[in-house]
């Protein structure tokens, strides 16, 4: 418990510290957010924020995962314990670089549109490929005998028996999935850390129930980490997180959840994520059919409430709020 504490209030020292500076700096660079002229006309005063913010926490899980494997690495046999703290970092940090070179794109275009759609789908499956293998390479995938790989479902005693293929086909889906989702609820200020807040902790206790101590710690600079960001987030923001951000964060949730062995408990979990990337593809799709009409007055859906009036801090609190409930939810189930 000691080991939780150390990594989540290392990583809001560090991400509180380092937020002015680097705010600053994308200022000084010049690395704001351009503003889509079809979304709601108030988000023109956003003009210019700042993006990229997501550098800030993630320099603080970096920092407080680090430190807190070497004092780990210290006090435990040969530094056994420091082995299983990255594996998710890799890959949330992997996918932070996606989105990296797509905000990179977009300041440089100085347009709202980086990278491809194709462009970044190819590689967010080349990362989830390989974040997937070098689990089962490791043999940190619950597996039968014969080599196929458990995947269980939660609520239940049962857990479906998958050939490798067939659980890489699955795994890549639901990780790329979970990271667009999660990409696609950052669009108001505060909102995408708000949600995965709950997230966090809730896979820090996962985690800890399974005696997993590298996600555990890793979901605990979560907590810290995005506790300070939204101290910079939270309306009126002074900061975005960006796609750097935002895929880093998706990358987050979905590695923690394979990490506990439980990638099924996203569904639950992540309601308001899945709410979302519905919400786009029903309006996609009925635009399509209606030759031009919308089921939505725009997406995603917390687009949708603003324009029916809601302001944007009582969509982050129910967003947040329908979250927690979700994951207290979830806990029962697993």
């Amino acid at each position: 418990m000691k080991t939780i504490l150390i990594a989540a209030i290392l990583a809001f020292a560090v991400t509180v510290v380092i937020g002015k500076p680097i705010i600053r700096w994308l200022q000084k660079q010049k690395f704001g957010q351009k503003i889509l002229e079809i979304g709601p006309k108030w988000h023109m005063n956003k003009q210019y924020t700042p993006t990229m913010g997501g550098f800030m926490f993630i320099l603080g899980i970096t920092a407080a995962v680090s430190i807190t494997a070497l004092l780990l690495g210290v006090i435990s046999s040969g530094g056994a314990a420091i082995g299983s703290f990255f594996s998710v970092w890799m890959l949330s940090a992997a996918y932070g670089c996606v989105g990296f070179v797509d905000d990179w794109a977009k300041i440089k275009k100085k347009e709202n549109a980086g990278l491809t759609p194709m462009q970044k789908l190819v590689l967010q499956i080349v990362v989830a490929a390989a974040f997937v293998s070098l689990l089962h390479l490791a043999g940190d995938l619950p597996m039968t005998a014969d080599g196929a790989i458990l995947l269980p479902i939660p609520g239940t005693d049962i857990s479906l028996t998958l050939p490798w293929v067939v659980y890489l086909i699955f795994a890549i889906f639901t990780i790329v999935a979970e990271n667009n989702a999660v990409n696609l609820t950052d669009g108001i200020d505060g909102l995408a850390a708000s949600v995965t807040l709950p997230v966090a902790v809730f896979f820090t206790a996962l985690n800890y129930k399974g005696n997993n101590l590298g996600a555990t710690v890793f979901a605990a600079a979560l907590i810290g980490a995005l506790c300070a960001f939204l101290i910079y987030n939270f309306n009126p923001a002074k900061v975005f997180m960006g796609d750097t951000g935002s895929l880093f964060l998706g990358g987050a949730v979905a590695g923690l959840a394979f990490a506990a062995g439980q990638p099924l408990i996203l569904l639950p979990v992540g309601l308001i994520y899945l709410i979302e990337t519905v919400s786009v593809v029903l309006q996609v799709g009925y635009f399509k059919l209606s030759h031009g009409k919308r089921l939505f007055k725009m997406a995603p859906i917390h687009h949708h409430f603003e324009m029916c009036g809601w302001g944007e801090k009582k969509i982050v609190f129910v967003f947040a709020g329908l979250t927690t409930i979700m994951c207290i939810l979830s806990w029962m189930l697993v």
